[in-house]
Parts: structure tokens; C-alpha cells; sequence
């Protein structure tokens, strides 16, 4: 069969599609408050367990983010800098364009408050989750590999939950969440310079494969080098406009809150929706307590797992307060947020050129090709660690690759509808099992915090985590001597 006709298949509202909306509806339409609730209260908890660790900490988040920029030590092993690059490059994806976008134009201006609310109290779900990770590590020949499947294992020994969420992980970053980020790619590619979606997702295909190929180290290098540079140029970027506009600023931050809690005449019905809208893409975008960054969490070679928790929980502030914000003042103070006519990137698209011509449009693809693309290599990673957690034959993971690759194609030439329920359908799912998991686990990162600090108030400058100091879990610990 062609492509075109797998493309007009899966563009209809065939049976495929109607099926995943009747379960997405179901995860976020009929229940998606008990996710909201489950997400809030456990980061409530662990924030408060860890004295606003998200707050206190973020001199000591730079200063050890700092430390890892130089060379790795050796030459096999994964830096702090490199794992928290890979984390950023899945976090900032096609939700900081496309997904804030669409917030706004189901939700209003209000949903931007409440994915800034899940930020910040998830910054501590995320400082437990990537914690655990590092403390529940494997060694990989002379690097390291863990995630929410190891620290199941190793510290609930629940071998079922462990291979549920194994098997979730791979399904939704390995092969979902990659459809969406290549659908958001094409769709602007083909917006910005016409360029056909099939064309662009052979292309996307073929580079992805030969960085895959390379494994982790490949992987790492490649993110390292590429999210400073998108990051960086996008918040110029923005900053451009902001500056542009800086007298509608004030009016700006007004209408959010305004929005947020159904203040005015048209905000009033909007409140529900605003924090539905909020959280629902704001955990896609900066995916705290997802279980998504702890797998790459692990494989950074520190001294103390409570380093790499703290560098992880910068990584949410640097998504959703940073590249989030700054996608959502452009659609702002464009005026177009509620024109009605537009959805997803089309409307990230549309706002810059409002405000720079027709260059914007072409910025906004430029941007999207990295943002999304390195949010492809990292999810990849994400599903490669959890293949490695069930079987470690080789032609499973060959086999994986391949795919993830076709994924990558898939994704380009659907619908936009489909790649996001699929997506979706599975985040449900794969959150409430890894919020299960911290919950339970939650009190090894305290202990882990307090020795951190303990060892930071007697003077030592780089603090030393030795598997010993939790003897109730010693034998557990594989990758600490």
C-alpha cells in the first residue's frame, strides 16, 4: 500500500481514530481531575517533604550544572550536563510550541497560569523521581542505565508493575510521542516553505536512525551541543517581541490571572477548562513525574544522587517557565489567541508573523525542526533503556529502532488528531503508574536530600553518597561503592 493511501487512512475518521478519542476522552475528559488531583497532591507532598527543594536549592541547581559543562572524565561515561541536555531536548518539543499554542486556543489565557503551577510544584516531583533513579542504578558496561522500571524493581520489587511501566514507556516515547514531534515538523515545514510531509519524514527518518545507531554517547553529544542553541535562540527570540510590545506587558500578565480564575464576563465558564487545558499540556511539555527524565537521569556519572535531582528539577523550570512563557507572550501579545481559525503550531506560526512578516512563520519552522527533533532522539533513548530492562538480545532492539523510525514517518503523514490521542492515551496511564511508584518510594530521596545538606554544612565541597548510609536497602544498590 502507499503512503498517500496509509495517509488518507489515517486521516479519516475511520475506526482508529474514533476509537483513541472515546479513550482519551475517557483519561482526560472523565477522570482527568483525578489525574490533576493525584499530580498536585504528590507534588504539595514532596515539596513540602523536601522544604521547597525547588526553591532553596536553585543557587546549588547552577552551580552543579556549571561543574558538569567540562569534558567527561572519561570517555564512556555520560555528565550531569549531557543527561540534563537529553532530558530538555524531550522536554522542549512540540508541547512549547504547538501544545502551549493549543492550551490557549481551547483553554484561554488562563491555562498559562496553571501550567505554570504544575511547573513549580513539579520541579520537586521531578528532583524525587531523577533522584531515585541515580540511587537505583544499573552499570552498563562502563556507564550506567535506570529509570521508574529499575527503581520499581529494586526498591517495591514489584516485577509486574516494573514491566507494565516498561512497556508503557516504550509505547509512548518510543514510538507515540515521536509520531507527534514529526507531525509538528512536517506540518511546518510544509506551512513555512511548502515542502511535502512524505518528503519531510523520510528525511526526519533517515537522520534520526543514524543517531540512534549510535547510542547513548551519540546521543548525549548530540543534545548537548544542540538544545544550548535552541534554547538560547529562541528566548532571543521572543525576547525580540516582548521588547517590541513591552507597554502591553502589564495587560498580558493581567488577562492570565484574569483567565485563570474566571474573572470578566467571558473568563467566567473558562475556569475548568483553563486548568484542564493548563495541566494537560503542561505535563506533556515538561513532563514531571511522567517517569520520562529519570531514564536518562540515571545514566549520568555524579557522586551523590541527589546532584542529578536537583539538576533534572531546573530542567522543569527551564522548559515550562522559560520556553513555555515565551511561546505563550508571543500568541498573547499577537492578539490572535482568540481568533478561533487556528490550532497548534499553525497559530505559534501565525503570531510571529504578526509581529515579524513573513520571516516569523519560517523562524517558528526553523525553530520546531530542532526543538522537535532532539525531543525525537531523546524519546528514542527513554525507550531504548526500558528495551534494555526486558531483554538485552539484540534484535529486539534492532527491531525497536526500526520502529521508532517508522513512527517517525508515521507521525509526519497523519492526522494531527491521531498522533495526539495516541499520545495522550498512554501519558494517563503511564503517569498515575510512576506517581505510584514515588510515592512509595519517596522517603530514600529525603534521606538522600538531608545527607546532601548534612555534607554541604560540614564543608565538603562536592558531597559523597556511599550505598552503606542506607543499610536497610544495601543490597539493592548496585551501581554505588
Amino acid at each position: 500500500m502507499q503512503l498517500n493511501t496509509i495517509a488518507d487512512l489515517l486521516s479519516s475518521d475511520g475506526l482508529l481514530n474514533q476509537g483513541l478519542s472515546s479513550v482519551n476522552e475517557f483519561l482526560w475528559g472523565w477522570h482527568w481531575h483525578s489525574i490533576m488531583l493525584v499530580l498536585a497532591v504528590c507534588g504539595i507532598y514532596f515539596t513540602l517533604r523536601t522544604r521547597f527543594v525547588q526553591f532553596r536549592m536553585i543557587p546549588e541547581m547552577f552551580k552543579l550544572l556549571a561543574e558538569s559543562l567540562p569534558k567527561n572524565k572519561a570517555k564512556n561515561q555520560v555528565s550531569s550536563f549531557q543527561a540534563f541536555a537529553v532530558s530538555v531536548a524531550t522536554r522542549v518539543g512540540t508541547g512549547n510550541l504547538a501544545g502551549v499554542a493549543g492550551a490557549i486556543a481551547v483553554g484561554g489565557p488562563g491555562a498559562v497560569f496553571w501550567m505554570w503551577m504544575i511547573a513549580l510544584i513539579g520541579a520537586a516531583t521531578a528532583f524525587v523521581e531523577s533522584t531515585l533513579a541515580q540511587l537505583f542504578k544499573r552499570r552498563n558496561g562502563e556507564s550506567f542505565i535506570g529509570g521508574p522500571a529499575y527503581y520499581i524493581l529494586h526498591g517495591i520489587h514489584w516485577r509486574w508493575m516494573a514491566v507494565l511501566f516498561a512497556l508503557l514507556m516504550i509505547l509512548t516515547f518510543g514510538l507515540s510521542y515521536n509520531s507527534i514531534q514529526s507531525n509538528t515538523i512536517a506540518e511546518a515545514m510544509h506551512s513555512a516553505f511548502g515542502f511535502d510531509t512524505t518528503i519531510v519524514g523520510v528525511i526526519l527518518t533517515i537522520l534520526a536512525l543514524l543517531i540512534v545507531f549510535g547510542g547513548i554517547h551519540r546521543i548525549a553529544m548530540f543534545s548537548s551541543i544542540i538544545v544550548p542553541v535552541m534554547a538560547i535562540g529562541y528566548f532571543l527570540l521572543a525576547l525580540v517581541v516582548i521588547v517590541m510590545n513591552y507597554s502591553l506587558i502589564p495587560s498580558a500578565f493581567r488577562l492570565i490571572v484574569d483567565s485563570a480564575f474566571g474573572i470578566g464576563p467571558m473568563a467566567g465558564g473558562m475556569v475548568g477548562v483553563a486548568m484542564r487545558e493548563g495541566v494537560r499540556r503542561g505535563l506533556f511539555s515538561n513532563e514531571a513525574g511522567e517517569g520520562s527524565a529519570p531514564n536518562v537521569a540515571a545514566a549520568a556519572s555524579v557522586s551523590h544522587p541527589v546532584k542529578q535531582g536537583l539538576i533534572q528539577a531546573l530542567g522543569v523550570f527551564t522548559d515550562t517557565i522559560l520556553v513555555c512563557s515565551c511561546t505563550a507572550f508571543i500568541i498573547l501579545l499577537s492578539g490572535l489567541y482568540d481568533s478561533g481559525n487556528m490550532e497548534g503550531i499553525s497559530l505559534t506560526q501565525a503570531a510571529l508573523e504578526s509581529q515579524l512578516g513573513a520571516s516569523g512563520k519560517i523562524f517558528v519552522a526553523i525553530a520546531i525542526l530542532f526543538f522537535a527533533f532532539s525531543s525525537i532522539i531523546g524519546n528514542y533513548y527513554y525507550g531504548e533503556a526500558n528495551i534494555m530492562f526486558l531483554t538485552r538480545k539484540k534484535w529486539v532492539l534492532m527491531v525497536f529502532r526500526f520502529l521508532s523510525g517508522g513512527m517517525v514517518m508515521l507521525g509526519a503523514v497523519a492526522s494531527l488528531k491521531i498522533v495526539w490521542n495516541l499520545g495522550e492515551v498512554f501519558m494517563g496511564l503511564i503517569t498515575l503508574c510512576n506517581l505510584v511508584a514515588i510515592t512509595i518510594l519517596g522517603k530514600y530521596a529525603f534521606t538522600l536530600l538531608k545527607d546532601y545538606r548534612s555534607q554541604k554544612r560540614r564543608g565538603i565541597k562536592s558531597p559523597v553518597f556511599k550505598r552503606s548510609s542506607l543499610p536497610s536497602i544495601e543490597n539493592d544498590i548496585d551501581a554505588w561503592d
